[in-house]
């Protein structure tokens, strides 16, 4: 059954993502929008948009109403979620089943199942899916949390069982601090679930956070991908992820896509998934949990194995067999993907909103930018501050990451703060450079927070404009000067000097003109 239309339930680079894929496929593409994003990317990129409501995604992408009559209205007959907002969502699969329109995606039963901790620990459990010891029981009293932590032993882990994503999550030293946390991951499970419901498992120390794709169709066939090392994370949330993990060895890969697959098939299992597991340093391994629809690191594993995993997804959706087997599938070169965000690293990474005035992405050989706004966009404050993701692809990992800092180097934007310099920064560490990278890496690397005296783009951008500036005055008042000589005296270039002060603290910076009407300017110094 192939579709003639696929309405994508989601807005930004995520939406472009998708679009990108159905429309290569001969798809008519349609977008949902809310007021706030009348003039966004994804909506220019369709072939047909609708509004669905007011900014608040409660009242927009989250109203599975307002979708589904979208749907309707458009003559859709499918529905791709992309990921966020209702990619996992239970009900809204189920409402688009009983709309007759088909979701681009897993069962509601399978999106139940594996959106609960608890009940997918007792599932993966019975499948023999190595798990780590811990408590996902039906008392959650006080009693038998603690009781339970006791006896799996310290450090152990708090989890929300009904979420992810790092809320509702609590690392426990000792157990005087348990009844506290217990409170707090409570609260804050509820807030963002929901449901208060928790469970324990034994904490892994400096372990990696390794995740298999995997792929299965509605005939019995499931295969993974391979795994993505996703262990650079701030508060949970992932930074950096590349494809192969750095530490990976065929036999690991080999029981890890075993598991992977055997989590999968066993829960009937359809279209793209992750199956993330804890990786410890001797070796073992341990199931986290399911995520149930396409990730945002996806771009790697396309990258180094040279599928398309939306389209994939709709072959699947279609009634497809998968059209490769476990053996078809290998990973060529390596792949590393930074999330460049509107925030401001040295603020405690507070996010960012405002018009970009002017953007520049990188472009070249093994380099992949999904992105969601263009210069002159707003970046409005309701929805995640993501700008792009840059994906850099290599014969091996050094070249892939020497691509990376390149791109890197070569991306700019006017307007609100972005990450660009932290990341840049944080690949540049040497505990990544070697591979050696664990989910401590950000408390290791930045104990005291990030500053960017390393890469200091806004000052650099500011001499060159106070530059720019006065070398337009200084040719405004001279008389019989060609602009050719502009910065130049018979003893060759002239260096300019701005000086500044951040924090307390100065900054020299040093600009040169150069070739091509080039001013390469200088990283600063700290003044003495």
């Amino acid at each position: 059954m192939r579709f003639e239309s696929i309405l994508v339930a989601n807005r930004g680079e995520i939406a472009c993502r998708i679009m990108r894929t159905a429309r290569s496929m001969g798809y008519r593409v349609i977008a949902v929008y809310s007021e706030a994003d009348e003039l966004a990317l994804h909506v220019k990129a369709a072939d047909e948009a609708v509004c669905i409501g007011p900014p608040p995604v409660a009242e927009s992408y989250l109203d599975i109403d307002n979708v589904i009559a979208a749907a309707k209205t458009t003559g859709a007959t499918a529905i791709h979620p992309g990921y966020g907002f209702l990619s996992e969502n239970a009900e809204f699969a189920r409402a688009c089943e009983n709309a007759g329109i088909v979701f681009i995606g897993p069962t509601a039963e399978a999106i139940d199942l594996m959106g609960n901790k608890a009940a997918a620990k007792r599932r993966m459990e019975e499948l023999d899916v190595p798990c780590l010891p811990g408590y996902h029981g039906e008392d959650q009293g006080d009693d038998a949390l603690i009781a339970a932590a006791a006896d799996i032993g310290f450090p152990v882990m708090v989890k929300a069982a009904a979420g992810g994503g790092g809320r509702g999550m609590r690392l426990v030293q000792n157990a005087g601090d348990l009844e506290n946390a217990l409170d707090l991951a409570r609260s804050e499970a509820l807030g963002a679930f929901g449901s208060d419901e928790l469970i324990l498992e034994r904490a892994v120390v400096r372990p990696r956070h390794v995740e298999v794709q995997v792929l299965a169709d509605t005939h019995g066939n499931t295969i993974h991908l391979g795994e993505r090392d996703c262990s650079v994370q701030r508060r949970h949330q992932k930074i950096i992820e590349e494809s192969p993990c750095p530490v990976m060895t065929p036999e690991l890969r080999a029981r890890m896509g075993h598991a992977a697959v055997d989590a999968a098939a066993g829960i009937d299992y359809r279209g793209a998934g992750t199956v993330e597991f804890l990786l410890g340093e001797d070796g073992a391994f341990f199931f986290m949990e399911m995520n149930t629809r396409l990730q945002v690191e996806h771009p790697v594993t396309e990258m180094v194995t040279g599928l398309d995993l939306v389209e994939q997804q709709i072959r699947i959706a279609e009634g497809e067999h998968l059209q490769i087997g476990q053996d078809d599938v290998s990973m060529n070169g390596h792949a590393i993907e930074v999330r460049l965000y509107a925030e401001d690293p040295t603020s405690d990474f507070l996010p960012a909103t405002g018009k970009v005035d002017w953007l520049r992405l990188p472009a070249g050989d093994g380099i992949r930018v999904d992105a969601g706004i263009t210069a002159g966009d707003e970046i409005p404050p309701f929805y995640d501050p993501m700008i792009a993701k840059i994906i850099a692809w290599g014969p091996d990992r050094p070249a892939a990451l020497q691509r990376l800092d390149t791109a890197l180097t070569g991306t700019a934007l006017m307007g609100p703060a972005t990450n660009r310099d932290f990341l840049l920064d944080a690949i540049e560490r040497r505990a990544f450079v070697e591979g050696s990278a664990t989910t401590a890496f950000v408390a290791e690397e930045y104990p005291d927070g990030w500053s960017d005296g390393h890469h200091p783009t806004s000052a650099a951008v500011a001499a060159l404009l106070l530059l720019h500036n006065e070398a337009g005055r200084a040719m405004s008042r001279a008389v019989m000067v060609s602009s050719a000589l502009s910065n130049w005296s018979s003893t060759g270039s002239l260096a300019s000097h701005c000086r500044f002060e951040r924090d307390g603290e100065a900054l020299n910076i040093t600009v040169r003109p150069a070739a091509n009407d080039r001013r390469p300017a200088r990283r600063p110094t700290q003044a003495a």
